[in-house]
């Protein structure tokens, strides 16, 4: 997996200079621990930075009370990793090994810190990155997943995780089940885990924000990094993973700087990080289903009728893939019908034959990852051949990969299965022909998510939301509504390319920090 961290040797002690130590000081407390006690409790919020002067804290297990592999934090080396960014829980317990010395500054006070001193926020991040990629590579977590290939909400919730870089210990074996810290969830969702990482959204009564950005996909992720850098106090909303549909797009080979290609998933995660390092937070997984101007802004509704207001607003949530209208459809989604071909979803396909239905970028990028690991990949696509949207270098090499086979002309008639899906039949040129499948994904023409919009903002006959000249607006993102503007996929003749979309979430800050801060009206009146 792709990541910040450079490589584990970043978690090596490397000592800050004296004058940022100084700084460090500046702000800290010094504090004592007795050997055996808990520093910061598996699952607790991480409220303070903790550096170790003297001593040594090690990994508990939260379950067993032992001690975690041979892990643990001598003088020079601080404690956490990235959910210290947001607040979020220690997923494992941190104790005093022996009699330790430490010196803590609060959470808000070294993000103010990091931001004003560049060097230690660096070393910092970079440290907390490594981190999180070995914790998450290792499933070093009090969260437990068993079962997930068996129960299609179990997965549901180990995809979650899984897409969003949350590290979690998976049991293939084992009753269906998530627990947290030993103790098992009765009803498990992906709602429920997140709140755990502290990304549910708790909002407080008349909290403030200059911009809501709805939908954490290339375009969303872009803005939250641009607008957090230009001070503005943002908030992003996301319904499922970071990154959207580019999210599940194992390796991105055309986007520049990155020669060797890098995921879908790494790509946004990375601008995650940058836009909680400028403050900007992430809310998920939410989704907004009403929006409404009020008192000179607008306000939005979350899913659970929550409700929270804003001087601007952001719609960057993109396109989601249109379902087929077949029989039995939903009862196989997340039990072997698929809309996303990442790591979770290709252990399906181990010496089997998958089905990939599309013609696009992302159909062919899923069956080119597929053809790793599964026996045969059919790509059904409807017209003559591949879509002309679809890149020449993955038309080339899905054409040649001796693995991947195209049925032009082709489409799916029919699921069969009992729990799980099992077979399908397709219906092409030559009559219908059925194949034993147990994972199909299917990447078909998209629709915008434009429903919440509630009338506010002019769309096309498809449902994307016109932006700029055709509604004469002042910026080339704005929308016929003042103050809401519109990036990426979801913008009425955007260009459906990662890097444009990054593009216009990066540019449209620039018009919505002149919307925010705006002078107001002036007031007009008699006198002198």
């Amino acid at each position: 997996m792709d990541s910040i961290g450079d490589d584990l040797e970043t978690m090596a002690p490397r000592p800050f200079a004296d004058d940022q130590m100084a700084a460090i000081r500046a702000h800290a407390t010094a504090r004592s621990y007795r050997a055996g006690e808990v520093v910061l409790d598996a699952g607790a919020p991480q409220d303070r930075f903790v550096l170790v002067e003297e001593g040594e804290i090690e990994v508990a297990d939260p379950i067993t009370g032992e001690r975690f592999r041979d892990a643990s934090l001598g003088p020079g080396q601080f404690m956490g990793e990235l959910a210290f960014l947001n607040g979020g829980p220690m997923t494992l317990t941190m104790r005093a090994a022996v009699e330790t010395r430490t010196i803590e500054v609060p959470r808000a006070a070294m993000l103010r810190l990091m931001s004003d001193v560049p060097e230690i926020g660096d070393h910092i991040l970079t440290v907390f990155a490594a981190r999180r990629r070995r914790i998450f590579e290792e499933g070093d977590s009090s969260i437990i997943v068993s079962g997930s290939a068996h129960d299609p909400a179990i997965a549901r919730v180990a995809s979650f995780l899984s897409r969003n870089r949350l590290p979690f210990r998976e049991l293939a074996e084992g009753a269906p089940g998530v627990s947290i810290n030993g103790i098992e969830l009765a009803e498990p969702t992906p709602r429920l885990v997140a709140r755990h990482f502290g990304l549910d959204l708790k909002a407080r009564p008349g909290e403030s924000l200059d911009l809501i950005i709805v939908g954490a996909g290339p375009a969303g992720v872009a803005a939250a990094v641009y607008a957090g850098s230009e001070g503005l106090r943002a908030l992003v909303v996301e319904d499922n993973a970071i990154g959207g549909q580019a999210g599940t797009s194992s390796r991105i080979e055309n986007y520049m700087g990155f020669p060797t290609g890098i995921s879908g998933a790494d790509l946004t995660f990375r601008g995650q990080i940058q836009a909680m390092k400028f403050g900007t937070c992430f809310a998920m997984p939410r989704r907004v289903e009403a929006l409404e101007q009020r008192d000179g802004g607008f306000c939005v509704t979350l899913d659970d009728g929550e409700e929270l207001c804003t001087s601007a607003v952001l719609v960057a949530t993109g396109v989601q893939y249109r379902r087929l209208p077949i029989e039995r459809l939903e009862s196989f989604e997340g039990a072997g019908i698929y809309y996303a071909a990442t790591e979770m979803e290709a252990r399906f396909c181990q010496n089997t034959e998958a089905i990939v239905v599309g013609g696009g970028n992302s159909a062919g990028q899923a069956a080119m990852y597929l053809s790793r690991v599964a026996r045969k990949v059919h790509v059904l696509v409807r017209g003559a051949g591949l879509a002309e949207t679809m890149s020449a270098y993955l038309r080339e090499r899905l054409e040649a990969d001796p693995r991947i086979e195209i049925h032009t002309g082709s489409r799916l008639a029919g699921l069969d299965g009992n729990d799980h899906l099992e077979a399908v039949t397709v219906a092409g040129p030559d009559g219908e022909w059925t194949v034993g499948c147990r994972a199909l994904f299917i990447m078909i023409g998209a629709a915008p998510n434009t429903g919440w919009l509630s009338g506010l903002v002019e769309l096309d006959r498809a449902g994307f939301v016109r932006t700029g000249r055709e509604v004469g607006g002042g910026s080339s993102f704005a929308t016929s509504c003042p103050g809401i503007f519109a990036v990426g996929d979801v913008r009425s003749g955007s260009v459906k390319r990662v890097a444009s979309s990054v593009g216009e979430g990066s540019v449209v800050v620039s018009a919505i920090w002149s919307h925010v801060n705006a002078p107001p009206p002036a007031e007009t009146g008699i006198g002198g």
